[in-house]
């Protein structure tokens, strides 16, 4: 039986608004999209945490079995200052206030979101195209949408007619958003707008004399709308119906809902499946952003070169800190909650290096103890293939690093379980901290100077107990204590230790 077989997955679906079995268009395979980043500024930790959400699901399902095609793309022209129809391209007003090509820009920033990506042990998607790339495809399903009469051509831009497409679909299936209540909301149409209906959304927009970037069209010189560009490449890559579309949540409307629209105008059918939405960060309780001050760069969170910091935290502290909550669940950063992940996730760490080394040993297996740890390998599969919960998967690798600790102390041993058992545990153990959740060992270098420092610690700590010097033997046990390491007294004497 294949994994995927025995763990089937099930997902929230944000669509339904329900939790659902994951049953894929083609048997053995997967296709996802994630809208990628909009390439004009440097990528953020909320950005972050949304590609770091579909990393671990794109890890997992191929840790199943499933052959994934991951398409995430790049946002490099339409995406207007404001994320609606009026105003500047993001990308080429940040090339005018920096007098570069608007290419420049989006070379700059796209090296910047590899290079943080790389930073965080995100893998690259299977395709990651861009919306420069796809402008032909672009205009043609403009020019379907048009001759379906579901857009309309004002001034030589074209906008999707919402209300036409409510009459025979459902707009706002996915936002849950009402259009009459959309349509009584907002600013009134002056006797300038070219939309019918102030929800009518733009699918290509006329270039005015200054917009550097500008392509002919039938209309005339122009550049695409925001959300065409992703219907255009995950249809392109994945087909007119596909298996998941993933993106964080403050892109459900109206980019998502949007999508939904053009998809199903353009083509009768559904284009996605399921749905999947990662929640946003807060900082002390407040919504991260720019205006309060509060929001941090990653590189700001590495070095602590930031005032709400009072250190800095590395890369693989910071995965596991966002991995210890669910995706769909608001995540709170503070100083407080950065450093318990340090040292929790140096635990797990230290587990990791110490379960490589370990090794069989024949024996007669304790039934007991054989249960508890086949329960906690399926527990490890049961946990993410529900919602891909990252959470309670690790409450189940802290369990399983406290028996690696035993095995080290000497209170139990590893012919306590069948070879077979023993190997399972050990790999299952490896590969959902490495593989699965994409947890690296940061510097080797490092963790073996601190196995060696305190290694001599506890041959201090020996020494003075056989000397009788009892007060220097606490005070080498409580100092380590006091920074996290806690020394412990196995069988026959045999002294290890464990980080808090």
């Amino acid at each position: 039986m294949k994994r995927f077989e025995q763990y089937p997955i099930s997902l929230t679906n944000s669509l339904s608004g329900k939790k659902e079995l994951f049953k894929p268009i083609v048997p053995e395979y997967v296709g996802m999209y994630v809208c990628g980043p909009t390439v004009y500024n440097n990528v953020h930790l909320g950005n972050t945490r949304t590609f770091l959400t579909f990393d671990i699901v794109s890890r997992y399902f191929r840790f199943l079995g499933y052959k994934v095609r991951y398409v995430r793309n790049i946002t490099d022209v339409g995406h207007l200052v404001g994320d609606t129809d009026e105003g500047e391209d993001k990308i080429a007003k940040k090339a005018r206030l920096e007098q570069l090509e608007p290419m420049e820009v989006v070379k700059r920033y796209t090296e910047d979101f590899h290079n943080v990506m790389r930073l965080f042990n995100i893998l690259p998607p299977s395709i990651e195209p861009s919306a420069t790339a796809h402008i032909i495809e672009q205009i043609e399903i403009t020019k379907k949408l048009i001759d379906l009469g579901l857009a309309y051509e004002a001034n030589g831009s074209v906008y999707f007619d919402v209300k036409k497409y409510n009459q025979s679909h459902h707009y706002g299936i996915l936002s849950g958003r009402n259009i009459e209540e959309l349509m009584e909301s907002g600013r009134d149409l002056d006797s300038q707008d070219e939309k019918r209906e102030k929800i009518d959304f733009a699918l290509w927009k006329r270039a005015s004399p200054e917009h550097i970037m500008r392509w002919p069209s039938p209309w005339g010189d122009g550049f695409p709308g925001w959300h065409i560009e992703c219907t255009v490449m995950s249809t392109k890559y994945l087909g007119e119906t596909f298996d998941i579309h993933g993106g964080g949540m403050d892109l459900k409307f109206p980019h998502h809902e949007c999508e939904i629209a053009q998809a199903t105008g353009a083509n009768g059918k559904v284009p996605v499946n399921y749905w999947l939405h990662s929640n946003m960060l807060t900082v002390n309780g407040q919504k991260m952003s720019k205006s309060l001050g509060n929001s941090f760069l990653p590189a700001e969170l590495i070095t602590g070169n930031h005032p709400l910091l009072e250190k800095g935290y590395s890369p693989m502290t910071t995965r596991f800190f966002m991995l210890q909550s669910h995706y769909s669940s608001t995540l709170d950063f503070s100083n407080e909650a950065l450093q318990a992940s340090e040292k929790a996730y140096r635990r797990l760490s230290t587990a990791l290096n110490t379960v490589k080394s370990l090794s069989h040993t024949p024996g007669n297996a304790n039934e007991a103890f054989s249960k508890e740890i086949q329960a906690l390998i399926d527990d490890c599969y049961k946990n993410m293939s529900d919602d891909f919960n990252t959470a309670k998967t690790l409450a189940v690798l802290f369990e399983m690093s406290s028996r690696i600790n035993d095995f080290k102390a000497g209170n139990k041993k590893t012919s306590d379980l069948s070879a077979e058992l023993f190997a399972s545990f050990k790999s299952t153990y490896i590969a959902f901290m490495e593989e699965v959740l994409g947890l690296q060992e940061e510097t080797a270098q490092s963790n073996n100077a601190l196995d060696g420092a305190i290694k001599v610690l506890i041959d201090l700590r020996k020494k003075a107990r056989t000397d009788r010097n009892y007060a220097l033997s606490d005070k080498i046990r409580d100092d380590l204590k006091a920074v996290g390491i806690q020394l412990k007294d196995g069988k026959e004497g045999e002294m290890t230790y464990e980080l808090d």
